[in-house]
């Protein structure tokens, strides 16, 4: 480890012993910079700190297993929270800005549970590479009292974590990361229940026939466009793979079902807005 990396993580622990002397909540997710930062809260903090993970049809249920895990193997407590995006339409009309009204009412919903139970700080997960990105939650996350981004505070990037991570013998070092359900859907297409249950099961049917992880089924209003990672591309190439592909999704509902030649790239939903502009 680095110098650098050194001196962040000494500004790091720094802030975590401050902002959560009276108890810490960390949003989870199962991810690299939720479980990299509870691991070292946990360390700091011990029985002061636990880690709190939202549950609703935005996400899947493998997500939640491999958070329980992860949890499980730091040790830190881990608590599940129901929240109920789906049921506001300033999330369901799929804005530019969705991403601020899932974040505010996972914020909101987590901090009131960590108050009920004496926990008085919030930390989460993003990192300064995150805010190079297109990240409309970032503003929910500075409007909620008590609420606080270690990673940010102390200049941390992404891969920055992934070297903590495999320092501290985290199997998270190397995960892919994931986006929740709603982002394979266009801006300003509407966010259902029925397409996000048929994009799950979509993305698991393409596993189920080839072998990949880094994965995504973009909702084109019935096109399925399929992104994997690029040096993946060529398990699609083959008339038997693309017939099961083709027939697994169609009886999921999709109309047509497309590979993106480009492969996997975060943001690819930002191209729609692009488009709109011109």
């Amino acid at each position: 480890m680095t110098k650098k990396i050194e001196q962040k993580l000494e500004t790091l622990k720094t802030f975590i012993t401050n902002k959560g002397q009276n108890g810490a909540a960390i949003a989870f997710s199962g991810g690299v910079d939720s479980t990299t930062l509870a691991a070292i809260s946990h360390q700091i903090l011990g029985k002061k700190a636990i880690a709190i993970i939202a549950q609703s049809p935005t996400h899947t249920p493998e997500e939640l297993q491999e958070a329980q895990q992860h949890a499980k193997n730091i040790p830190i407590d881990l608590h599940i929270i129901q929240t109920h995006e789906l049921k506001n339409k300033k999330f369901t009309q799929n804005p530019e800005n969705r991403c601020y009204f899932c974040k505010k009412e996972i914020l909101q919903t987590l901090l009131t549970f960590a108050h009920q139970h004496d926990f008085q700080t919030v930390f989460e997960g993003t990192n300064q590479s995150d805010l190079k990105d297109h990240r409309p939650g970032f503003a929910a996350i500075q409007e909620t009292p008590n609420t606080y981004s270690p990673w940010v505070a102390a200049n941390f990037t992404k891969q920055e974590i992934r070297q903590i991570a495999k320092n501290m013998g985290l199997s998270v070092h190397n995960k892919p990361a994931h986006a929740c359900l709603a982002s394979r859907i266009p801006f300003n297409q509407p966010i259902t229940e029925q397409k996000l249950n048929r994009i799950y099961k979509a993305e698991q049917a393409i596993k189920q026939i080839i072998p990949v992880h880094q994965l995504r089924v973009r909702d084109h209003n019935g096109l399925a466009r399929i992104e994997v990672d690029a040096s993946k591309r060529n398990l699609f190439f083959d008339n038997g793979v693309m017939d099961k592909l083709r027939l697994s999704l169609i009886q999921l509902g999709f109309n047509y079902v497309t590979l993106d030649l480009e492969g996997y790239h975060t943001g690819s939903m930002l191209k729609t807005l692009e488009r709109e502009k011109i």
